[in-house]
């Protein structure tokens, strides 16, 4: 029975797909549940499985090939898979049925057809090596080589070599153009990830009245409270205290202080949210992903740096659902770890503000009416004017810096 390969649904707002690269090929074995296909999506890319253990016949899709949710991509025929089914053979054998040919018993795989097609060799030449009789493509490898390998010294024996097929026309997603001496230019397709990325941004700075309000933290609190319990922390939970937990929590606190700053307009209205869903956003191999923190407002500092590590791990690898790509009520994103100073954070819609963390450096600030070096970070947030006021947006900063100046409060609710 043949069946069909289909596209499968990454969430409502996904309707179709960019295929990536065929994990098997036509004549290839697949069991039910393994990995045939990667596809990209303007959310993610994720590794489709086969429905059926089979036989792949045939690939209706090329990678570079966009597709549409549901759509046929590829077929499988489960009865190639019933052919290797084991069958009884005699206790003594006889030369004859040990040398039975495809031919004689009908079982040619695809893979095997095409490689008799490319050497010109005849099926009942081939010894079939195959639980059930089949005929592998292995078989006429070995026959081929066999072939040239016996042939006498003196005279030649002309074995035709398989020859390269043309694999299925791609669509140019890498072009590179020469002009003169070592001048050149390279012309590469947008990848559905980076279209999204750039279609949102622009939405942003369409639909939104975006303004950027800035400070400076004074991080000597936390890295000496990271320090004195950093070894007890990762003994208990297995894995390091970071800065963004510290940050992820003082968000929390601000947005509840300024549940503005985690609404979000809609129409006419205006959207209030009683929980705190933070994106983290992420440099991934394929762009920038932002996951989501769900309820992070119950989270602990374990639970936060734990989701941080596996969403990371996950972009690496391209795992992410579009499940945890979706939705978020406030973003954070932290430019220091590439060396950023300082910067103007975009905010990601329909959300009305983004933290921008920074590059934390030692610079002289004055205490107590001395002049001294303290660890500094430069913070920002953008946020929607349409729905924030110059006020609040100022406050909101000031507040997650007296957080981060005095973690205390992280724990003391104050």
């Amino acid at each position: 029975m043949t069946v069909e390969v289909k596209v499968p649904s990454f969430g409502e707002s996904v309707s179709s797909v960019v295929l990536v690269e065929w994990l098997k090929q036509v004549g290839d074995a697949v069991a039910s549940g393994e990995e045939l296909v990667e596809v990209e999506s303007d959310k993610a890319t994720k590794k489709c499985v086969s429905p059926s253990a089979g036989i792949v016949t045939k690939l209706l899709k090329a990678a570079g090939d966009s597709a549409d949710v549901g759509e046929v991509i590829a077929l499988i025929d489960e009865k190639a898979v019933a052919a290797n089914a084991p069958v009884a053979t005699p206790s003594a054998p006889t030369v004859a049925a040990s040398t039975q040919s495809a031919a004689s018993v009908g079982h040619v795989m695809p893979a095997a057809a095409r490689a008799l097609a490319e050497a010109g060799v005849v099926a009942s030449q081939v010894t079939a090596t195959g639980p059930g009789g089949r005929l592998l493509k292995e078989d006429v490898q070995r026959h081929v080589a066999g072939a040239a390998a016996s042939a006498p010294a003196t005279s030649t024996v002309v074995v035709k070599a398989p020859e390269t097929k043309a694999a299925p026309a791609e669509p140019p997603r890498t072009i590179i153009t020469k002009s003169s001496g070592e001048r050149s230019e390279k012309r590469q397709a947008m990848s559905p990830i980076r279209k999204r990325i750039a279609s949102r941004l622009k939405e942003a700075q369409t639909n939104a009245a975006l303004l950027t309000t800035f400070n400076e933290v004074d991080m000597s609190a936390i890295m000496s409270l990271r320090k004195q319990h950093q070894d007890a922390f990762t003994e208990r939970y297995g894995i390091k205290l970071g800065f963004m937990s510290f940050f992820v929590k003082a968000a929390v606190d601000a947005l509840i202080a300024f549940p503005a700053i985690n609404a979000e307009i809609q129409g006419t209205d205006i959207v209030f949210h009683n929980y705190c869903d933070i994106g983290i956003a992420i440099g991934g191999g394929k762009g920038l992903v932002v996951p989501v923190l769900r309820n992070a407002e119950r989270m602990g500092f374990a639970e936060v740096e734990l989701a941080i590590a596996e969403f990371a791990k996950k972009s690496q690898n391209g795992t992410l659902s579009p499940q945890e790509l979706t939705g978020g009520t406030f973003t954070i994103t932290n430019g220091g770890v590439y060396g950023s100073l300082l910067s103007t954070p975009i905010v990601n819609p329909p959300q009305s503000g983004v933290l921008g963390m920074h590059a934390i450096q030692d610079r002289p600030v004055a205490r107590d009416g001395q002049v001294v070096i303290r660890p500094m970070m430069y913070i920002a947030l953008t946020y929607d004017h349409r729905i924030v006021d110059g006020r609040e947006a100022v406050t909101f900063l000031k507040r997650i810096k007296d957080c981060i100046e005095n973690p205390v409060r992280l724990l003391l609710d104050v």
